[in-house]
């Protein structure tokens, strides 16, 4: 009775080690209330692995293993529901939870991660190099601001 109810849920590729997760530091950011994502094209070689992966982070300053096991569930879900439009294949994102992920209605939750692939991928928005970073550390402005 209810197999007609229920929708397949697509398979996320998932980053499994340390490294992978480390690869995607200092790619582009986009943050929302419930989750903080960051992307990284992958290089291309010669066996590397086709579509889009995810990396999913929740600290224990969350929760207990049951809070952050139902944020991550529920955040995979989003991700899983919208990746198909909005994810490059190319890409490696790894989205690290907010405490907001546990109680937002998961509406505002597709749309915010529809809004975080969005800022992702605008190339209009500008992504600041290490020589900006450092330069802002030593004046406390960003390279080229007045």
């Amino acid at each position: 009775m209810l197999a007609h109810l229920e929708a397949p849920i697509p398979i996320l590729r998932t980053l499994k080690s340390r490294p992978e997760f480390l690869a995607i530091r200092g790619g582009r950011r986009s943050s929302t209330p419930a989750f903080l994502i960051e992307m990284k094209e992958r290089p291309e070689t010669p066996n590397s692995v086709e579509g889009a992966r995810f990396g999913f982070t929740i600290t224990k300053k969350i929760g207990n293993a049951v809070t952050r096991n139902r944020i991550r569930r529920r955040l995979k879900a989003a991700v899983a529901a919208t990746a198909g439009q909005h994810a490059r294949t190319t890409c490696d994102y790894v989205i690290v939870a907010r405490l907001a992920a546990l109680d937002r209605p998961f509406t505002l939750l597709l749309e915010d991660v529809t809004r975080a692939f969005t800022a992702l991928h605008d190339n209009a928005k500008r992504v600041r190099t290490d020589n900006a970073r450092s330069a802002s550390r030593r004046t406390g402005t960003l390279k080229g601001s007045t």
